[in-house]
């Protein structure tokens, strides 16, 4: 599969903290990746300099084959919406989809029509007048609309309620089966976005813990719960995400794929196996830590 993005050995730090640490990432052309971690990670740091808003201080970046920085072949090929988006305080809504259409060479007013409708966004509306829900419908319609080749959206969905972050959630995915490009979620929303990816990368501490296909992921952990003492001879010389237990009874997540005998053996036991949500797996493995953090 091609690469739309290429790191090697990207880090930088503000002052005394590490932002990203020696990054080393592909991102697969028209595939749906999810960039999970905590707050202070460094995903937003990571997709500024994939998008171009900085110099990467350490290591190279790769997009489309070119520099990001100040290249307008390559930023035109680009949309990155974010939950924080700023638009001109005295434009409406109406102002700032028509400006859209002026950088995107994909843009699909037809399609920007349809989802001004189904997200009931207000044009006539003057952006500082909006709900955090109605500037937050503002930016998912630019970035589905402008059906940019490479589109991230860094938690602009935030602001929209259940009903309108599962019409984003399933516009994206009808409009890319039909217009595919490669697409890169931040969310904290996890569970929510879990069937809709393909590629997940988990960072953490400005490091890249997890990268690797979505269902690959998905089958990273296990919970073994029963007796205390079988959990923890089965548990033993395995690597444990997470540990609980009450009175006699003891349940622990374990890294890595179980074999057949391992299963056998868990049977044997009395223990239950069951598989971790991807949310779970990224709450397990990102317990705990003792590092600076920025955003």
């Amino acid at each position: 599969m091609n690469a739309v993005v290429e790191v090697t050995g990207l880090s930088k730090r503000f002052k005394d903290v590490v932002a990203l640490d020696d990054v080393s990432i592909s991102l697969h052309e028209n595939t749906i990746h999810g960039l999970l971690g905590r707050n202070g990670a460094g995903k937003t740091t990571l997709m500024q300099l994939l998008t171009g808003q900085d110099f990467p201080p350490h290591g190279t970046v790769r997009v489309f084959g070119q520099h990001p920085v100040e290249n307008a072949a390559v930023l035109r090929r680009i949309c990155f919406i974010k939950e924080s988006q700023k638009y001109p305080e005295n434009f409406t809504a109406g102002h700032v989809l028509r400006s859209a259409s002026w950088f995107y060479e994909g843009w699909d007013q037809g399609f920007a029509d349809q989802l001004v409708g189904e997200f009931r966004l207000p044009l006539k509306r003057e952006i500082k007048k909006l709900s955090r829900g109605q500037l937050s419908a503002v930016g998912v319609i630019v970035g589905l609309a402008s059906r940019a080749p490479l589109t991230f959206f860094d938690e602009p969905y935030l602001g929209l309620d259940a009903v309108a972050r599962q019409l984003f959630y399933d516009r994206l995915l009808e409009d890319y089966a039909e217009h595919p490009r490669t697409v890169v979620l931040s969310t904290h929303l996890i569970d929510e976005v879990a069937n809709l990816l393909e590629r997940v990368i988990l960072i953490d501490q400005g490091r890249i813990l997890i990268d690797d296909e979505a269902e690959n992921a998905r089958r990273a952990a296990t919970t073994v719960a029963g007796r205390a003492d079988a959990v923890d001879a089965f548990a033993a010389g395995r690597e444990v995400l997470h540990r609980s237990g009450l009175g006699g009874l003891s349940a622990v997540t374990v890294r890595g794929r179980l074999s057949a005998q391992d299963r056998a053996a868990a049977d044997a036991a009395g223990l239950d196996l069951s598989p971790v949500s991807l949310q779970d797996l990224v709450v397990r493995t990102t317990s705990g830590t003792d590092r600076k953090e920025v955003a």
